[in-house]
């Protein structure tokens, strides 16, 4: 199954940038952002703005089992590239 990629560079509110990836098997940029914004919400930066300019379609791929599991259960998982918050 493939899975559909966005990648979202987002301010934190101490100024740094976090970058991850939204994946999901929706490709609607629009539950892409709500993906992110509930992820947000859940370390804290509720008030990050995520917008069409700060989360973008990239790509489609295949992801691992574990990853595809995730997306099925919850609707996304977030791949955390920089800035972010283990």
């Amino acid at each position: 199954m493939d899975f559909h990629v966005f990648d979202t560079y987002v301010k934190a509110k101490d100024g740094h940038t976090m970058h991850f990836d939204v994946v999901t098997d929706n490709n609607n940029v629009e539950k892409a952002i709500s993906y992110a914004k509930e992820w947000l919400n859940t370390i804290g930066e509720e008030n990050s703005k995520v917008t069409t300019e700060e989360c973008k379609f990239c790509h489609t791929q295949s992801v691992p089992e574990d990853i595809e599991i995730e997306i099925m259960t919850n609707g996304y998982f977030i791949s955390k590239m920089e800035g972010c918050p283990e």
